[in-house]
């Protein structure tokens, strides 16, 4: 498994997307990347992470940076996920989890003493040549959506 690191070069990636189109990581050359991977659609907790990050998008559009949601779920449960909660940003179908694993996000998990294979909730911070500034890892829901506005906020002043 893979432990990126602050500094390295975001490993690219073209994975389908709900509304059957793709996302390239290295297309958004020029602009700020969140990447949050998230385990399911339509669990209470990926709810409300999405939720907040489409209730924030402007201020992330303000900001040059663009938002990709990715898990494991289908394009199709992407799509209603989407239309549900009338999402305003791309979700992205890592069925295979090769993407996630390649993010070191494709972890053993224990829930109730049962072990299993898992994404954990993680999100990446991407500068506009590529490379990770920041990496939020066993992301707890509440307050992240604005520490990672901040540190968006933070890379563009610093800039």
């Amino acid at each position: 498994m893979t432990t990126l690191q602050v500094g390295v070069k975001a490993p690219d990636f073209t994975l389908p997307t709900d509304g059957g189109e793709n996302v390239t990581l290295s297309s958004l050359i020029g602009q700020k990347v969140v990447l949050f991977f998230y385990p399911k659609d339509n669990t209470p907790g990926c709810t409300k992470e999405a939720c907040s990050f489409r209730d924030n998008i402007s201020t992330f559009g303000d900001l040059n940076t663009a938002i990709i949601g990715i898990s494991k779920d289908s394009v199709t449960k992407h799509d209603n996920f989407k239309a549900k909660h009338e999402l305003n940003f791309p979700l992205a179908s890592d069925a295979d989890s090769d993407i996630c694993e390649q993010y070191g996000v494709f972890v053993e998990k224990n829930m109730y003493g049962k072990k299993y294979m898992g994404i954990e909730r993680s999100t990446f911070l991407i500068d506009e040549s590529g490379i990770i500034q920041q990496i939020w890892r066993k992301v707890k829901v509440d307050g992240h959506i604005e520490a990672v506005e901040q540190a968006v906020s933070n890379l563009a002043k610093a800039a």
